[in-house]
């Protein structure tokens, strides 16, 4: 009896849950509808030239063009993001357990990374189409540059904050290297890995589109730039609305990770 009662206020407890989330996301949706509805009303009554703040309908009526190539800009827009993304997560992981592993390696090359990261990245737009020139591959550069300090640097305290005791534990039992990261450091830093992967996820967005604006003749920054200059805003906030989409679909994803993958409790946000 005592068993069924408890498990009687377990699953109360969770259709509870169920319910305050469900009626959290209801909001957030009622909000963005309403914004929506609101500007499309003021536009028509204010009667604001379309070039100046068009109406979301009109927004929304230039994706039935073929002047844009949305899905053709916009996918290149999405593979500069993930590929920078993908690629400093590897790397800022990799190079977090090096430094983890080795004293001396982190003495001499950690300090050397922060003050890299320092440069402003837009300043080195110019140095890195000498370097490489257009294309995707260099908008890649430009996403990874914003990105791999913050997972770095997360992924380091994560490493650094596993318990001596545990570590020694693995030791003594001959453990290697690989199996005290597997088994020991990666689950205790995985909290403060996807900590930094989320900040990286919303520089991610900025980076491509950073690098699309300097060195790029595909994707939807460059399109923005194109259409500015015919003064095509609803062009322009169309845009603006798929780099948005892109930066939160990825945001659902690296969510949707820390959802499976590192408990409740133990997740920092």
């Amino acid at each position: 009896m005592i068993v069924a009662a408890a498990d009687g206020m377990d699953n109360s407890q969770l259709a509870q849950q169920r319910r305050a989330l469900i009626w959290r996301r209801s909001v957030a949706v009622a909000m963005h509808l309403a914004v929506v509805a609101v500007w499309e009303i003021l536009v028509r009554v204010l009667e604001v030239p379309k070039f100046i703040l068009p109406t979301p309908s009109a927004v929304l009526a230039t994706l039935a063009s073929p002047n844009y190539d949305w899905l053709g800009n916009s996918w290149v827009t999405a593979m500069e993001i993930g590929g920078g993304y993908i690629l400093a997560t590897v790397l800022g992981v990799a190079f977090a357990l090096v430094f983890s592993w080795s004293k001396i390696l982190s003495l001499l090359f950690f300090p050397l990374l922060i003050t890299l990261n320092m440069i402003p990245k837009v300043a080195l737009g110019p140095l890195v189409i000498v370097w490489l020139s257009y294309g995707v591959q260099t908008n890649i550069l430009i996403t990874f540059s914003l990105c791999f300090f913050p997972i770095l640097l997360t992924a380091v305290r994560g490493l650094r904050e596993v318990e001596p005791d545990l570590l020694d534990l693995v030791k003594s039992l001959r453990g290697s290297r690989w199996q005290m990261f597997t088994y020991i450091q990666l689950p205790g830093a995985l909290p403060y890995i996807f900590s930094g992967m989320k900040v990286a996820a919303i520089l991610a967005v900025a980076g491509a589109i950073v690098g699309e604006f300097i060195a790029s003749d595909r994707g939807l920054g460059y399109l923005m730039i194109q259409v500015q200059a015919s003064l095509d805003t609803p062009a322009m906030f169309m845009a603006v609305t798929l780099i948005t989409l892109i930066g939160i679909l990825l945001y659902l994803v690296v969510l949707a990770l820390e959802y499976f993958v590192v408990p409740k409790d133990a997740r920092l946000s």
